[in-house]
């Protein structure tokens, strides 16, 4: 083979390697162009919380310096989304006064949300002779006094979302639920419950 031909041949493979990366990188561009065309489309709505009820079985600081918490909460999530499903990998649910947790996570159990779908959760939270900041057992006195306590219940988890039968990577959800208690005394525990009624839309990021 002479040195023209060699000069020939490597110059058909230099092409043809040009013409697959090409074809390669077209078929690669046109696959996220589709998947980014049906996501910008069918457009994910995150789902809705709410906080339905809370029932206090025990809320007090008759230690100083800690907080004892027995409480029941039901909230419901609706799945806003007519053409998108819902996968709930990991829900951690937990009660929070003034900033600070005061019961122990509680886990949800993992669920698939079909297309507008509801699903309701009624949990326990508990926490015993927590530790909290200083300033928290004044700051309850005076909430218990005034005759109303700001609790917050929050969840913090992973979702994903399934349009047919393509399923998305994780995303971090956190849940923000405010519930205002009107009470008159502590809740000792010893005592049946008192259950209010809340309705109260919750905060959600996804």
């Amino acid at each position: 083979m002479t040195e023209k031909e060699c000069e020939h041949h490597h110059d058909e493979d230099e092409k043809m390697r040009k013409r697959i990366g090409a074809v390669v990188l077209g078929f690669l561009a046109a696959v996220l162009f589709v998947v980014f065309l049906v996501w910008a489309i069918l457009h994910p709505h995150g789902p809705r919380f709410v906080l339905q009820d809370a029932t206090i079985y025990a809320f007090n600081n008759s230690q100083p310096n800690y907080l004892t918490s027995n409480i029941q909460v039901t909230l419901s999530s609706r799945n806003p989304n007519d053409k998108i499903g819902i996968f709930y990998d990991r829900l951690d649910i937990y009660a929070s006064y003034r900033n600070q947790q005061v019961t122990l996570a509680t886990l949800l159990p993992a669920t698939y949300q079909g297309h507008l779908d509801v699903t309701v959760w009624s949990p326990f939270l508990y926490g015993t002779t927590v530790p909290v900041a200083p300033y928290l057992s004044p700051a309850l006195s005076q909430d218990l006094t005034a005759g109303m306590v700001l609790l917050n219940i929050k969840i913090d988890g992973w979702v994903r979302w399934k349009v047919g039968t393509w399923i998305s990577g994780r995303y971090r959800l956190h849940v923000n639920c405010p519930a205002y208690i009107t009470v008159a005394g502590q809740f000792s525990g010893e005592g049946p419950g008192v259950k209010y009624q809340l309705v109260q839309r919750c905060a959600v990021d996804v």
